[in-house]
């Protein structure tokens, strides 16, 4: 359950992440680092500093206890010029130790400046490359989803296709209705309600007006393939009246 869990909460991140902003999240981590290696370089020098002013004091001072010892001498006072020379004494061990701990922050400093001037160029070497990354995914990016579009398979054309589909299947649908509609109205079988109402006598004789008409249609037909184009009788026919023509005679005589 553990792997699952973690391979489907790996998969979820891995759907979830931006490069270009794990990029910029990874270029403010180092500008926050840098900063912080400023900030220790500052702090360096701040305590150079304050030392360099200690010792400048002490200097100050010890000057003034060498001219108190000879002043103390030249009134014969011997005591005061060995208590002046014995603090100048001490103040003398105070100025070595404080040399001692500027030089060591001097020297920090200079380790702490190389590294910030290091990281620094690292700083902006990381950032040239994240803009180039960033330009690169995003044009492959626009490049992918245009390519998507052209053949068909990105979501958003998916979907488009998909509604073009059903308004074509709306639209045959409707025309298929319409064509129905208007056979039932030229049928009679549905009334048009906008036109004057037909009963059944009505439709019943339009029906055998048009059966009529498709009778004599019909019958014109028969007439022209008897006769011909030109209305003349074939000659069959003409034999077969003219030997009518005298049997019709006798019959009429011995009816006589």
């Amino acid at each position: 359950m553990s792997m699952i869990f973690r391979a489907k909460a790996d998969k979820a991140l891995d759907r979830a992440e931006d490069p270009r902003e794990t990029l910029d999240y990874s270029y403010k981590k180092q500008l926050d680092l840098l900063q912080k290696v400023r900030r220790g370089v500052a702090d360096v020098a701040t305590s150079r500093k304050r030392i360099e002013v200690q010792m400048s004091q002490l200097n100050t001072q010890s000057g003034k206890l060498q001219g108190q010892a000879a002043k103390a001498l030249e009134l014969g006072r011997e005591d005061l010029a060995r208590e002046a020379l014995t603090r100048r004494s001490g103040l003398g061990g105070q100025i070595t130790d404080l040399g001692e701990q500027h030089a060591n922050l001097q020297a920090e400093e200079e380790k702490l400046t190389m590294a910030a001037q290091r990281l620094q160029a690292k700083v902006e070497s990381f950032r040239t490359r994240k803009e180039t990354i960033k330009a690169n995914y995003t044009a492959a990016q626009a490049q992918t989803q245009i390519s998507e579009a052209f053949s068909g398979i990105s979501e958003e054309m998916s979907d488009v296709g998909m509604a073009v589909q059903r308004a074509e299947d709306k639209t045959a649908e409707l025309q298929a209705r319409a064509g129905a509609v208007d056979e039932l109205l030229a049928s009679g079988v549905l009334n048009d309600v906008t036109g004057t109402s037909k009963d059944d006598i009505t439709v019943e004789l339009d029906r055998l007006a048009s059966t009529s008409d498709v009778e004599l249609e019909l019958a014109r037909m028969k007439q022209e393939l008897t006769t011909g184009p030109t209305g003349d009788v074939p000659k069959q026919i003409e034999g077969q009246a003219g030997t009518a023509e005298p049997v019709e005679t006798e019959r009429e005589e011995e009816q006589r």
